[in-house]
């Protein structure tokens, strides 16, 4: 089965949610919400979607930064 491409709105946001660089501590808290997201991403579609996405990579965010 073929996926469509993504939108790019969709494809620039995803980038954010790299985790790999992180040290390992920081790791464990932000790749849950990329795996979240890229599962979202390839379920579902449309502008809300990318605020849906928006919304993750806030909570993403504040999570890494608590872990700090």
């Amino acid at each position: 089965m073929m996926t469509a491409p993504r939108h790019p709105s969709i494809d620039n946001l995803m980038r954010f949610f790299a985790w790999e660089h992180l040290p390992a501590h920081l790791q464990e808290v932000s790749k849950p919400f990329a795996e979240l997201a890229e599962l979202m991403a390839a379920r579902l579609e449309g502008p809300e979607l990318a605020a849906g996405l928006r919304k993750l990579l806030e909570a993403k965010d504040c999570c890494v930064r608590a872990a700090l």
